[in-house]
């Protein structure tokens, strides 16, 4: 399977999406096909992940600018190190999709044996990736002299598409019809596809969402581009929020997103149905969507999502409330690392 299959079948994956329906890029226009041109030139090819937000423009110019402001934009750290923290975000998440692509990112990037780890759960063979895997997964403390805004912003998008990728795409990037004989093969040249090259300059995607007054998230230095991204990245979600979540719904999921430790609640879904219950008859599905989306995109399936149709009829606002959901909680998960205590004794700085 050469490069160029590999690409076209990636493009031919939006056909794989569930539930609504992402736009072609040949029949992108205007905000869509901005996005879309960007993706391809700075992320290599149009992931899905990204691509299927299409429905609500403004959702998915706020998905770009997060994804690409932190892991792909030049930086502090190296990309390897961003993708140390994807590929365990995803992990900790249960996101086999994410697991998947970002491990082979890693290993294209000559890390082949932190990326088999990570995706097995076992003990990552290097001490300064295994403490930074470790942070990302909320167990561990961050190094001292690392790059914190830099990690926690990767780590925020990574909650945030971890969440939406549960909902809209199956467990691997490839596509069903690829056989299982040459799925090895494909996986290497995907992998080989989502080596980055030359890292883009920052803050070129700021211009795709107007600014905001609203200030940035606590873990960015005020006025940097990571705070301005976020920030105008934020304004558009809740905004979309607004649009498509009623309002009882988004008071109950930030509640229980504040209360929460952020650990899986598991495989069972009886911790749920009493929290909706307090929702009106008419607004339970959406509130279980939102709230399954924010604390176990995980446990969503295709009755969860039929459930809203008959109000929700729309794919824009369907994806409006799995991404206001999926935002809350990883606003929070941000938060959380962000407040983590940093050793002065990491391996990382005993190393110098």
């Amino acid at each position: 399977m050469t490069p160029g299959l590999v690409r076209v079948a990636l493009r031919r994956t939006l056909r794989d999406v569930k539930y609504v329906e992402a736009v072609r890029p040949r029949r992108a226009r205007g905000l869509v096909r901005d996005v879309y041109r960007q993706v391809e030139r700075d992320f290599g090819m149009l992931a899905p992940p990204i691509a299927l937000h299409s429905p609500a423009p403004d959702v998915l110019a706020a998905a770009w600018l997060m994804l690409r402001e932190s892991l792909v934009a030049r930086g502090s750290a190296s990309r390897a190190e961003k993708e140390v923290v994807a590929a365990a975000v995803s992990a900790a998440n249960s996101c086999p999709y994410c697991v998947e692509v970002h491990g082979m990112a890693l290993g294209s990037l000559g890390e082949p044996s932190a990326a088999a780890a990570i995706e097995a759960g076992a003990v990552v063979p290097d001490a300064d990736t295994r403490a930074l895997a470790a942070w990302a997964s909320g167990e561990g403390d961050l190094p001292a002299d690392a790059p914190a805004a830099e990690f926690t912003a990767v780590a925020v998008a990574f909650h945030y598409l971890n969440r939406v990728v549960s909902v809209f795409l199956g467990p691997s990037p490839l596509p069903d019809a690829v056989p299982q004989p040459a799925r090895a093969k494909a996986k290497a040249i995907l992998g080989f596809l989502l080596k980055p090259g030359l890292a883009p300059a920052p803050g070129e995607a700021l211009g795709l969402l107007p600014p905001t007054a609203a200030d940035g998230p606590g873990w960015a230095a005020p006025g940097s581009t990571l705070a301005d991204a976020f920030a105008r990245a934020g304004a558009a979600v809740e905004a979309a929020g607004e649009r498509s979540v009623p309002s009882r719904v988004r008071d109950l999921v930030r509640r229980e997103v504040k209360a929460w430790d952020g650990k899986p609640p598991g495989l069972s879904r009886a911790w749920a149905e009493p929290v909706l219950a307090e929702l009106p008859a008419g607004e339970r599905a959406a509130g279980r969507l939102a709230l399954l989306t924010a604390k176990a995109a995980y446990q969503i399936g295709s009755a969860d999502v039929a459930a809203v149709r008959p109000q929700w009829t729309d794919d824009r606002a369907l994806v409006e409330l799995v991404s206001w959901a999926a935002r809350t909680a990883a606003v929070a998960a941000g938060d959380r690392l962000a407040h983590r205590p940093r050793r002065e004794d990491s391996p990382r700085r005993r190393g110098r």
